[in-house]
């Protein structure tokens, strides 16, 4: 049951009739790992904690640096040179104490992600690489927990949502490589793009709406538009196709 302190600091989207008091404690049970502490995990982790979600699990093995701070929000001037995780978990148990925030200083690989992910009802990709996006997606696939994609570069960017066993996963999607490169980011698009990523997390632990499932949504800053591309699922995909292995 919820506290009157937490009445009264839901109480604008308890009143929504999708959401209401019991939706609000299911919010509270609800505990999210979000994957990069940077420019998308940082609009992401900001709304999902003033949302209600009870745990908020951030892993990223950075440390903050002066060129972060056109874009990753969740840290200043005075977190240089801090593990971003700790400087994340800093901020948000100050925007909402009754969020509990684990900080893991780690990178995600192959070998650890099972570990590093445990536990967790959904999976936030705040990444900005396909390599280690590819190992959050079978993992997700795998383990059948929800994903949701995110990317940015410039004033672009793109949403994705991942249910596994009901939709098209990232390997559907990223069928070749790519380099691994310094790009370009204008810091309102991943607030742009991690908004949306919040809310599609929120309307999935909600059970409400419809997701971006099957369906790549793109923004374009410069031209101020949106557009959603159907994404097929391939049946001979190597993460989510009927002959893919599984994580152990």
């Amino acid at each position: 049951m919820l506290s009157s302190h937490e009445r009264e600091r839901y109480d604008r989207q308890i009143l929504l009739d999708e959401v209401g008091e019991s939706g609000q404690e299911r919010l509270r049970e609800s505990r999210v790992a979000i994957v990069g502490a940077g420019g998308l995990g940082s609009p992401v982790a900001i709304y999902l904690a003033v949302a209600g979600i009870g745990t908020i699990r951030m892993v990223d093995h950075d440390v903050v640096t002066l060129s972060n701070l056109n874009r990753q929000i969740l840290h200043g001037d005075e977190d240089l040179g801090r593990r971003k995780v700790d400087s994340a978990q800093r901020t948000l148990r100050r925007l909402n104490p009754y969020v509990g925030v684990e900080a893991i200083g780690e990178t995600v690989t192959e070998e650890n992600v099972s570990s590093l992910l445990e536990g967790c009802d959904a999976v936030v990709d705040a990444l900005d690489n396909i390599p280690t996006r590819l190992v959050l997606n079978r993992y997700a696939v795998s383990k059948k927990v929800a994903l949701f994609h995110g990317a940015v570069r410039g004033l672009e960017g793109r949403v994705m949502t991942v249910l596994p066993g009901s939709s098209a996963c990232l390997r559907c999607l990223y069928r070749g490589s790519v380099p691994p490169e310094k790009f370009p980011v204008m810091g309102v698009t991943p607030a742009v793009i991690g908004s949306i990523q919040a809310t599609e997390v929120i309307k999935y632990l909600l059970g409400i709406g419809e997701l971006l499932t099957n369906r790549l949504l793109t923004y374009d800053g410069l031209r101020m538009s949106f557009e959603v591309f159907t994404i097929e699922r391939n049946p001979q995909c190597d993460h989510c196709g009927s002959s893919s292995p599984s994580l152990p």
